[in-house]
């Protein structure tokens, strides 16, 4: 396996598989590594014929606030996992390979990032979609597959290839979860467990969701009550949004369709935790009795 520090030689070689007509999937992540992330890896691998996969953790998503330092990082264990599934290359650039000195280009997409995470991380999504347009001016890729549990980001990259014309199939997979329902996350790390068995509130809350529209609920209000409640019934949980959302805009809605998602944010503990679901498609998560 290939591991890439500098952007100039991750850019010849992006520039010699073109050359000899290879195909170039791309996984971007901020490493540390769990079955999501490889999930995303084993779909890039079926569908190019070299698989590149970035660890970079973007200081320009983070807020002065939030956990940049302590995000948890090995990337030697993360090596060894990407090796496993079949990564063709490792692309790891420091700050000052993707920052230099006096950088002060910057991607703003608008509508798309104007609630949900876009409002309650003021400039996240500004530094999402700006590490995301430089990696793929590096990478060069064909293909880039990302994950659906954070959808308004899927929404902002699509939104971002589309505006600016770039020449890239963009993949959006179905959630990985835990046995038990939860999430998978890098954050997950963080929780203790008494606040890991809190945790389990989100993607139960999104079951009792699903069940209330599947049983014919389509007022989002009455939806967004019921799970907000069920939620705040468990300890150490602090919620930051419950929202339903139209899945193209982005737009908060009442009327819930098979065109609509909702999205949660909570605190369980320090941890900031996100989830969604799509109304009409398939969950394997226990519903709360």
């Amino acid at each position: 396996m290939d591991i890439f520090d500098s952007v100039k030689t991750m850019q010849a070689k992006a520039a010699s598989l073109r050359n000899q007509g290879k195909t170039v999937a791309f996984v971007p992540t901020m490493g540390y590594f769990h079955e999501g992330h490889l999930n995303l890896m084993r779909e890039g691998r079926k569908r190019a014929d070299y698989l590149v996969v970035s660890i970079y953790v973007n200081p320009t998503q983070f807020s002065p606030t939030e956990d940049l330092d302590q995000y948890p990082r090995d990337f030697t264990r993360d090596c060894s996992l990407a090796e496993q599934v079949g990564v063709d290359a490792v692309f790891f650039p420091d700050n000052a390979a993707m920052y230099p000195q006096g950088y002060q280009t910057y991607i703003d997409v608008e509508n798309v990032t104007r609630n949900l995470c876009g409002a309650s991380r003021p400039g996240h999504f500004r530094g999402v979609a700006t590490i995301c347009a430089k990696l793929f001016h590096i990478v060069q890729p064909h293909v880039t597959i990302f994950g659906k549990k954070d959808f308004q980001q899927l929404a902002v990259i699509k939104t971002m290839l589309r505006d600016l014309n770039m020449d890239i199939e963009l993949i959006g997979l179905a959630t990985t979860r835990e046995d038990d329902g939860l999430a998978m996350s890098s954050r997950n790390a963080y929780l203790s467990a008494e606040e890991r068995k809190s945790a389990l509130a989100l993607s139960r809350s999104l079951a009792l969701a699903k069940h209330l529209f599947e049983s014919g609920e389509t007022d989002g209000d009455t939806i967004v009550r019921q799970v907000t409640q069920y939620i705040e019934s468990h300890p150490l949980t602090n919620i930051d949004y419950v929202q339903i959302s139209n899945a193209d805009t982005i737009e908060e809605t009442k009327n819930v369709d098979r065109n609509t998602f909702i999205a949660l944010a909570v605190k369980v503990g320090a941890t900031r935790l996100i989830d969604n679901y799509v109304f009409g498609d398939a969950l394997d998560v226990p519903r709360p009795e």
